[in-house]
This record gives structure tokens, sequence and C-alpha cells, in this order.
């Protein structure tokens, strides 16, 4: 089995997370923030890998550290299970609707992170007085952290609760087949040897 724990503690947050990338969409979240524990809960349920998750942080202020530094510690937890990567498929994608929504979603675990999020929510669309443009920051630390090519791309959508819906399930879509072992590969999925 593929897992692995990491945890954070700054002056400003405490983030506990770990991964089981060959689990069964099993789930344990307290991120502090409801809407936040929704979404990586449907990461985890469909992209069937188990997720536990505890973290505090100075919500007080706003979810911005705390949002950023989940995405940081998940980042890191997957990164860390991946091991060497070997025999994964490495790359994943998912289309997925949510109702009025469609959002593509196209991963390569290539060890270089790189994010296109195309992902712009109504305007009045706000967590807790921020901008749900926040979700952004979160996908930027998931990246970098895991070493991840994302591209996240909303074709279209009016609900801002149905848009994340399709975005947080098609990255557990999109991240299950990447990690999925490979029955024909052989060693890293790369010609240059290494990922």
């Amino acid at each position: 089995m593929r897992k692995a724990k990491v945890e954070r503690k700054t002056k400003e947050t405490n983030v506990k997370i770990s991964v089981n990338l060959d689990g069964a969409g099993d789930y344990k979240i307290n991120t502090s923030i409801p809407f936040l524990d929704h979404m990586l809960s449907l990461m985890a349920k469909h992209g069937h890998i188990d997720i536990t998750a505890e973290a505090k942080g100075d919500i007080e202020i706003d979810y911005h550290h705390l949002i950023e530094d989940i995405g940081i510690v998940l980042g890191e937890a997957v990164k860390k299970a991946l091991g060497q990567k070997l025999r994964i498929r490495r790359y994943g994608e998912a289309l997925t609707p949510m109702d009025e929504c469609l959002v593509q979603t196209v991963i390569d675990l290539s060890g270089r992170p790189y994010l296109v999020y195309r992902v712009k929510p109504p305007k009045d669309s706000t967590l807790k007085g921020a901008g749900m443009s926040i979700f952004e920051d979160f996908f930027r630390s998931l990246t970098n952290h895991a070493g991840m090519n994302l591209h996240i791309i909303l074709l279209y959508g009016r609900d801002p609760h149905h848009i994340f819906e399709a975005v947080f399930k098609g990255v557990g879509r999109a991240l299950r087949s990447a990690v999925e072992i490979h029955p024909k590969t052989k060693g890293i999925p790369s010609t240059k040897g290494t990922l």
C-alpha cells in the first residue's frame, strides 16, 4: 500500500494529513472549514483515495493561510506516497459534470509543477469573506508540493457549489487514474528514466 502521513505546524496553522493511494475512498476530514471538508471528502470518495485530515488555523482572520497550508501538506503526502512512481500510469484525466456544470481536469505526475486554473465562479461567490478564487491558491500549493502538472478548466457552469463539486471530484478522479499501477508499465513511465 502506498501510504504517507505529513504534518506542518506554523504560527498560523497546524495541519496533519495522511493518504492511502490504494484506498477505497474512505475519509475523515476536519479542517475547521465545513465547505472545504465537503470538497476534500468528494475528492477522496470519487478518487478512491483514503484521506484523513485534521487542520486548525487562524480562520478568525480569514481562510487563506489554512487553505493554502492544507494544499501544501496534501501535496507533500501524495508525493511521499508515490515514492519513485514505479509503474504508475502518470497521466490522468476526467470530464466531470455536476448538474449545469462541466469541468475538465488533466494531471501529469511529471515532477514538474505547473497549474493551469481556468475557473471563474460568479463574482458574488464568497467563503467567509474571501472570494472563491482562494481555491486557486489551494491547487497551486497542491501542485507545487506534489510535483504535478494540473489543468482545471471550467467549461461552463453557474452555481458556485456545483462548480467546486465538479472541480474537486474531477481532481480526485484524474489523480486516481494517474497514480494507478499500469500492468504493462515497467519501472518509471518516462524515457528519461526519472520523474
